[in-house]
């Protein structure tokens, strides 16, 4: 298959799964964002192996390639929000740095869980039960 043919099918398909949770989103009574949803229909996609990864390849790599200049608008926009933010300042940085913290206390206890019972089922007593 032609490379521009391989690009056009990977952002067909990266769109259609846009489309897909945009129109999800829609439809549920609360709000989460389309493009999440997609994202998440687009992975589901993947990993059940529905769509092949070469598919999705091309396309994604090149935004990736030029995901700086994607973000470029987004930076402008905030800059029109400058005094605001200014003004602002201690609340965003308490907020950020206390979900920062709950985040890691989750994640460590989480992963400690998870270690421990794995641990726990390869001990050798847990191996004879199993027999």
């Amino acid at each position: 298959m032609k490379p521009f043919l391989r690009y056009i099918r990977a952002f067909a398909l990266i769109y259609l799964s846009l489309w897909l949770g945009n129109s999800v989103a829609s439809l549920l009574p609360i709000a989460i964002p389309g493009s999440i949803i997609g994202m998440l229909i687009l992975f589901a996609l993947l990993s059940w192996q529905l769509v092949p990864v070469a598919w999705i390849k091309p396309g994604c790599q090149l935004f990736i390639r030029y995901m700086v200049l994607l973000f470029v608008p987004i930076g402008v926009g905030i800059m029109q929000y400058y005094p605001q933010i200014i003004a602002d300042l201690l609340p965003l940085l308490l907020s950020c740095l206390l979900s920062t913290l709950l985040v890691f206390v989750v994640v460590g206890y989480s992963s400690s869980y998870l270690q421990r019972s794995r641990t726990d089922n390869n001990k050798p007593d847990n191996m004879e039960q199993q027999r």
